[in-house]
């Protein structure tokens, strides 16, 4: 099967209005078309993706036994803070086990020693299991700027789904997420400046991760920006580097749980530990000229 994306780079070029229906249609030879109208045998296209992103790699205890007892080590290998929440579950013959969970928050890169835990003397053999939570982001970020510069160059396209979603953005991860459809390869660009967080981009379609390739950003304000479902192997920055507002990222693409090429984006911070989107707004309309502020092409 054959996909026609230049009709799809047509359909995007015109004065669209935001959130509004593409349907999509296959013809006898094939082909992939994107329209605007309810054209016989189409079907509405839906960008489903979801937002799936596990730090368990780089947000983890290590313990350190010594001759008085057993020290719990907290690790944050991220270029973000992290809040951790750390409870001691199931103890027996243990002295030093707090009454409630211990919260802290790790800056970018740090690692401490949240308790350490003894034997009762006398006792029997000690043990316990531990549990961490975590969500990364300081929670005590204010945002500082709610209006966003368009974060890719070229255009105007489409916004497909935007915050509330009723496919994909309901959950607290990606509630004002916003859709915009556009064709493969055009150029995302930091909306504003940062710290890289985190970057994917060896996702080859659908792969493992529903976000696809994708780069996090950590603004000044503790905030940060997700760009997700970019082109395999398009990521060009990387961890811990610093980029300003219009820097090049990678390539807007389709992979992971994306039924059609599109940028996911989605803004946010860290709320009881839970990393969630929270409200933004671009500082012009998705359907209008391009912002060549951040080097945008028409």
């Amino acid at each position: 099967m054959r996909t026609f994306f230049s009709g799809l780079a047509l359909l995007l070029a015109s004065p669209l209005l935001l959130a509004s229906t593409i349907y999509k249609y296959v013809d006898s030879n094939g082909v992939v078309t994107y329209t605007d109208k309810a054209t016989k045998g189409a079907e509405v296209f839906v960008f489903r993706d979801a937002m799936v992103e596990t730090f368990e790699k780089d947000v983890y205890v290590t313990t350190n036994k010594h001759p008085g007892g057993e020290t719990l080590i907290v690790h944050n290998d991220l270029f973000a803070p992290v809040e951790v929440e750390l409870s001691i579950q199931s103890p027996r013959n243990l002295i030093g086990v707090p009454d409630k969970p211990v919260r802290w928050v790790l800056q970018p890169r740090q690692q401490m020693r949240l308790l350490t835990l003894a034997p009762k003397p006398g006792a029997g053999t000690p043990s316990y299991n531990y549990k961490l939570r975590h969500a990364v982001g300081d929670p005590r970020a204010q945002h500082a700027l709610t209006d966003y510069p368009l974060p890719w160059q070229g255009g105007p396209f489409r916004v497909t789904q935007g915050p509330g979603g009723g496919y994909s953005h309901t959950g607290p991860k990606g509630r004002y997420a916003i859709d915009i459809a556009m064709p493969e390869g055009t150029p995302i660009v930091a909306a504003r400046p940062g710290i890289v967080v985190k970057t994917e981009n060896n996702q080859s379609g659908r792969g493992t991760n529903p976000s696809g390739n994708f780069v996090r950003v950590l603004h000044d304000d503790g905030t940060m920006s997700v760009y997700l479902h970019l082109k395999h192997r398009s990521v060009v920055v990387h961890e811990g580097q610093r980029v300003g507002a219009g820097t090049l990222l990678g390539k807007s693409g389709n992979t992971g749980n994306s039924t059609g090429p599109h940028l996911h984006f989605v803004v946010q911070k860290n709320v009881g530990l839970d990393t969630i989107s929270i409200p933004f707004a671009f500082t012009q309309a998705v359907d209008r000229l391009p912002n060549f502020a951040v080097g945008g092409e028409p």
